[in-house]
């Protein structure tokens, strides 16, 4: 398709985008078909991107979700930019392939790559293959069977390559909601009996990154996939999308049928969580947040902080804080929150706390001075 002279004012590429990622209302769908429209949900802690579904799923039950994952329907696998996300074992089939070029870079720049530099990698993935199709095993036990045959190289570093070169699930109990356990490491191919043999797919990709997050840009799906020179795929694909404009004049991708709702329509306040997918799709956020308030959730120790949507846009950070008896979500916002928003605000996060904290007799929200 053309060019077209349409032009995207950052309000409609806000709504379009919490469109896309089920942020306009919550929908009546199973978890693994939520799953699959989002493209994966970044599952880098253990249990905070079940906040993620509660914002998106209606009536969701987080003991269905954790048996999804008992059961093999959902796993949490290492995906786009090398982090752990929660995917269906179909989309791991394709997507890993894909993004396994990002995946080798982000371990051949770190301290396991450099440590096990002149092995080779797929020898090292191999052996560990072998050794997790017979159990599964965390990466110290791994790194202690491999030790027997590369004892000059600390295990953990050679553990680490064989989670980086082969899709290896982090299995339950380890994620499941009420649970808890070590981070022991299978086989995708094993531990859900679909053979990991799909090969790489970046046109797939890219028009799957635009269901979930478009429109957006060539630097927006390398950003989110770590995938460098996507502008090829796009170009073999531009004649099946449409390219609008930003604001700024950058060419803007989309599928043709994907929704984009008018500048008019009503956001929902939301809690989102630490890694939320919204904040992590793009190069470019200022489709949802400032470029001050960006600043504002840079972490030393890499945890960034759960934020608030207010009208489709960042406008504080929030946490649960419990004592015995009962638990309090404190916001702090970036600006004044006032009226009816405070009030949204309020009942949301009663909902949250309904939701993570389920066991404390008392629910409150208090909102801290601004930040």
């Amino acid at each position: 398709m053309a060019t077209t002279d349409t032009v995207l004012t950052r309000r409609a590429l806000n709504r379009a985008t919490l469109a896309r990622q089920l942020l306009l209302r919550r929908e009546d769908l199973p978890v693994t078909e939520v799953v699959t429209r989002l493209a994966g949900l970044q599952a880098q802690t253990t249990h905070t991107w079940y906040a993620g579904l509660e914002n998106r799923v209606e009536g969701l039950a987080p003991e269905t979700v954790g048996q999804l994952l008992t059961e093999g329907a959902l796993v949490r696998v290492t995906l786009m930019r090398g982090t752990l996300h929660l995917v269906t074992p179909e989309d791991c089939r394709y997507l890993r392939p894909t993004v396994q070029p990002a995946i080798d870079q982000v371990i051949a720049h770190s301290t396991h790559g450099r440590a096990t530099r002149g092995l080779d990698p797929d020898e090292i993935a191999a052996a560990g293959y072998e050794i997790l199709s017979r159990a599964p095993l965390d990466l110290r036990e791994l790194g202690a069977r491999l030790n027997e045959r590369w004892p000059g190289v600390e295990g953990t570093h050679l553990a680490q390559v064989v989670k980086a070169r082969r899709p290896m699930l982090q299995i339950p109990p380890r994620g499941v909601w009420g649970a808890s356990g070590p981070a022991a490491l299978a086989p995708a191919d094993t531990w859900t009996g679909l053979p990991m043999d799909a090969s790489p797919d970046p046109e797939g990709m890219v028009l799957r990154y635009l269901a979930a997050f478009g429109p957006a840009g060539v630097k927006d799906a390398q950003a989110w996939s770590g995938l460098t020179r996507l502008g090829e795929v796009f170009d073999r694909l531009r004649d099946r999308l449409v390219v609008l404009r930003g604001e700024d004049g950058r060419e803007l991708f989309d599928l043709p049928d994907a929704p984009r709702p008018g500048e008019e329509t009503a956001a929902p306040v939301r809690l989102l969580y630490d890694f939320d997918n919204l904040l992590r799709g793009h190069a470019d956020r200022s489709r949802v947040i400032s470029d001050d308030d960006l600043k504002r959730l840079a972490s030393r120790n890499g945890m960034p902080p759960a934020t608030v949507l207010v009208d489709g846009e960042v406008r504080a950070s929030w946490k649960v804080v419990r004592t015995t008896r009962d638990a309090v979500v404190e916001v702090v916002p970036f600006a004044e929150i006032s009226g009816a928003d405070r009030e949204q605000v309020e009942v949301e996060g009663l909902r949250m706390l309904r939701f993570l904290a389920s066991d404390r007799g008392g629910h409150d929200v208090r909102f801290a001075p601004q930040a």
